[in-house]
């Protein structure tokens, strides 16, 4: 490196949310008193000083730090200076490559003041020391994010509240766990959502409902009353993939449910999602806005048939989406027909009056046959079903009663192979969870394991126990006529 005769120096600052337990020695005044006051001591000329607060520093994405190397490679400063290595950052990879590839090519001066570190002079026991504080700055930023895991975690099993905003319908509380607090105005709608779809209401026309009466969105109502605009981009409008996230949230059972979502690691901060057995569930924590059975009956409405799908003028066939396939079991999809001769004049007239297999629409003869039928015919076979059962019951109700309960133990007796194989290994596995858990613990007495093994295969056990009798209280949907079930009710 070429020795400069007038230095512009670039002082870089930098504090983490981490770094604050340090106290004093670490906050951002402290840094700019000492590298100020050592600038002023050797002569050079102090261009700017550069902070990121709050960022840390296992990624280089911190908006000064940029800065500052846009006017390092710019020419406006051929110096910089931080009150340590780690103040630069914490990625030995990243941190390395800027000393020594990029700053020697754009003849840029670093100096790490109190790691007597200085570029200028290479052939110091500090420089041939730098690939091992380097090391050592990331493993710090490793261990102390494995730490605060550690406590996150144990916070949630521990039934603490760990969000900024607590979930449309409730506020969170001021006690020490700050638990959700019902918050009326917005649980009176949350209620009217859960009430909406166990009646079998899709969430496109409840939030289609919402927005005709114009119940403000949750955002919106969130920020009115801090009395803030919605900062957030937005329609300001409810949309079908929001009422469901609210219609799968246990929060409304009165359940916390966290730690749902991971980084990828402490330099890679994007979130992915965790398995089920992994999520931390405490039960019972505050007050529910809904009842277990309408919880229940909305996890009916996901499980059963769609409710027939709307073409783009708004027709919706009165079978669709309840018709499947005799021989491959794939829903019967609505078809077209031709009922003009078109021309330029008067164009085709299309009416779509008839049911075809699905697989065999999109796959032809090797997957399946036609099973062509005209809706007509299939209305008429259904209203003379319905006839029938009403005569049956106007005739003799008890008697129709007797048959719609037989056919129902019928229909228990006959569930899917998948079903009974689903409960069969859910209440084997339940079992065998009843056993290790005492065994583990055993072992643990005995020292046969460790004490960590023992808590982690403790923990891991307890949170897939939780989860698979929480499933266990989601039944599937059974398909139940709604008229008969009106007909026959005791």
């Amino acid at each position: 490196m070429a020795k400069q005769t007038t230095y512009n120096a670039g002082v870089y600052v930098r504090l983490s949310k981490d770094d604050e337990r340090a106290g004093e020695s670490l906050s951002i005044e402290n840094q700019k008193l000492i590298l100020t006051k050592y600038v002023a001591e050797q002569g050079w000329n102090l261009v700017d000083i550069y902070v990121d607060d709050g960022y840390s520093g296992t990624s280089f994405d911190r908006p000064a730090v940029t800065r500052l190397l846009e006017d390092a490679k710019a020419g406006k400063i051929n110096l910089i200076i931080v009150k340590d290595l780690s103040r630069f950052g914490r990625n030995y990879i990243q941190v390395g490559q800027y000393i020594d590839y990029i700053f020697p090519t754009y003849n840029i001066r670093f100096i790490a003041l109190n790691d007597n570190v200085d570029t200028l002079n290479s052939n110091s026991t500090a420089m041939d020391m730098l690939p091992i504080m380097n090391v050592f700055n990331e493993w710090h930023a490793a261990n102390t994010s494995k730490k605060i895991k550690a406590v996150i975690e144990a916070n949630c099993k521990a039934g603490k509240y760990r969000t900024t905003f607590a979930p449309y319908g409730y506020v969170k509380g001021d006690d020490e766990n700050h638990l959700p607090v019902v918050d009326e105005p917005a649980a009176s709608v949350v209620r009217r959502i859960f009430q909406m779809r166990s009646q079998g209401i899709s969430p496109r026309h409840i939030a289609d409902t919402l927005n005709s009466e114009g119940v403000p969105i949750a955002s919106d109502y969130l920020y009115a009353k801090m009395g803030k605009p919605n900062p957030r981009r937005t329609s300001h409008l409810w949309c079908a993939e929001r009422i469901r996230a609210m219609l799968n949230n246990p929060t409304y059972l009165g359940h916390l449910v966290q730690m749902k979502t991971t980084t990828v690691s402490y330099k890679n901060h994007k979130n992915v999602k965790k398995d089920p057995s992994e999520w931390i569930i405490v039960e019972n924590t505050h007050e529910p806005l809904v009842s277990q059975e309408i919880w229940d009956k909305c996890r009916e409405m996901e499980a059963s048939v769609s409710q027939g799908k709307k073409t783009k003028t708004g027709f919706v066939a009165a079978l669709s989406g309840l018709m499947f396939c005799a021989d491959c079991g794939e829903k019967m999809r609505l078809g077209w027909n031709n009922t003009t001769n078109g021309s330029k004049k008067k164009p085709r007239k299309y009416v779509r009056h008839n049911f075809n297999c699905g697989r065999y629409n999109r796959h032809g003869k090797i997957a399946c046959k036609s099973h062509y039928i005209k809706m007509k015919d299939m209305n008429a076979l259904v209203l003379a079903d319905i006839r029938s059962m009403a005569a049956l019951v106007v005739e003799d109700e008890n008697e129709a009663r007797r048959q719609f309960l037989a056919h129902k133990e019928k229909q228990n007796a006959h569930q899917t192979e998948a079903e009974q194989k689903r409960l069969r290994e859910g209440k084997t596995r339940l079992a065998e969870l009843e056993t290790l858990i005492p065994s583990i613990y055993e072992d643990k007495v005995l020292g046969k394991i460790p004490e960590a093994v023992c808590v982690n295969l403790l923990e891991k056990y307890q949170a897939e126990q939780r989860l698979r009798r929480l499933r266990k209280s989601c039944p599937p949907f059974k398909r139940t006529s709604t008229m008969l079930r009106s007909l026959f009710a005791a």
